[in-house]
């Protein structure tokens, strides 16, 4: 099953979930009880922390759930927030999801140290209810802003570009992405 967020970031062969953590969660747990696929397979646009360059598109199979309260040793959870299907974690770009837009650039720097590089608001979402399950999961993004005081700027300025260079890409490697997936790669 090919998800995306919807409002706004639409594709005519996925699923809508919804925006942030919270709603995609909801929407995709109830299309899995409705009808139960093979895989899970997130498509959507990203925020940079400052590695990632505008309009890439990156493969991530590992997402995570940190607020930005954490670095300054703000807040703690006690829910397990990182979730990976990767074998080689460390060739991974993580995802961090949260309801919140990073705006301040130097966080930037305390996630690229721990190899998140971008941050998508319902990944984290997909990857749980993949895990719930037992399905195997994976996502694509494409690179809108950076999480910087003009992420919202940034991100309505490249919007459009950036889904069609995502559909476009999606068409061209298609099989490659899903038998990669459907395979465990």
């Amino acid at each position: 099953m090919i998800l995306c967020a919807g409002n706004g970031e639409s594709f005519s062969y996925a699923e809508h979930i919804g925006v942030g953590i919270v709603e995609s969660a909801i929407t995709l747990t109830e299309l899995m009880i409705k009808d139960r696929p093979n895989f899970l397979f997130f498509i959507g646009t990203a925020g940079s922390y400052g590695k990632k360059e505008i309009f890439d598109i990156i493969a991530s199979k590992s997402a995570c759930n940190i607020e930005n309260s954490y670095f300054g040793s703000h807040t703690y959870t006690p829910i397990d927030n990182f979730i990976t299907t990767s074998e080689d974690v460390s060739r991974e770009t993580i995802v961090n999801s949260s309801n919140y837009i990073t705006t301040d650039f130097s966080i930037g720097e305390n996630y690229i140290k721990r190899n998140i590089h971008i941050e998508n608001m319902e990944f984290f979402s997909v990857m749980s209810v993949a895990r719930r399950f037992g399905l195997p999961a994976g996502g694509l993004f494409v690179v809108t802003n950076y999480c910087n005081k003009d992420a919202h700027s940034e991100f309505k300025q490249n919007q459009s570009k950036a889904l069609k260079l995502l559909d476009s890409y999606i068409y061209e490697n298609r099989d490659k992405l899903f038998t990669n997936l459907t395979n465990g790669k």
